[in-house]
């Protein structure tokens, strides 16, 4: 295969993107399908902002910071032989990011986008667990912004995973059966 591809998988805060990617990354190995795997949130965290600015990349990152680190791992990963990409982050199933992966995969990358949902409860009791610190406010009005604007935004190709009361198992399943990566492991 030499076209490459790339699984987004988005969703508020809470939904449960980083656990389920990383889920999806072992029954991927289990399945012997090549991938490589990318928190997204985690390639522009750097403060101060930098002089672009923009909100691409989280707390302090900036659209283009994430977008040239997303290209320099890329190009380390293909050239490797890698053609398939799991990707975590908030609104990476939004159209507007399809042009930073065709700039860093090229312009025929597969997109495959998978929006997680949960309910304002759960994601709450999610982030409850997870911020322990001083941002779980902002963490949880955020979160609940998020899931409006991804709920009006995304493509209508888009794939959308309830997350409520089920088994990161059992969800990653249904997001590898997604992909048609691993058929018989899905």
């Amino acid at each position: 295969m030499d076209r490459a591809e790339v699984l987004l998988i988005g969703g508020r805060s809470g939904a449960g993107k980083t656990t389920v990617g990383w889920e999806v990354a072992a029954r991927l190995r289990a399945a012997g399908v090549a991938h490589a795997i990318v928190e997204g949130d985690f390639l522009a965290q750097v403060y101060p902002p930098p002089p672009e600015g923009g909100d691409g990349g989280g707390a302090g990152g900036g659209a283009a910071l994430t977008a040239r680190n997303l290209a320099a791992l890329w190009a380390n990963f293909a050239v490797l032989g890698y053609r398939r990409l799991v990707y975590t982050n908030t609104v990476s199933v939004l159209p507007a990011s399809a042009g930073m992966f065709a700039e860093a995969m090229g312009a025929d990358v597969r997109i495959v986008r998978v929006l997680l949902t949960a309910s304002d409860r759960t994601a709450g009791e999610r982030l409850a667990r997870r911020e322990l610190g001083s941002e779980l406010a902002d963490g949880l009005r955020t979160s609940a912004a998020k899931a409006r604007l991804l709920d009006e935004g995304v493509p209508p190709d888009t794939v959308r995973v309830a997350t409520d009361g089920r088994s990161v198992i059992d969800i990653a399943r249904e997001v590898v059966a997604a992909t048609g990566w691993a058929r018989g492991a899905a």
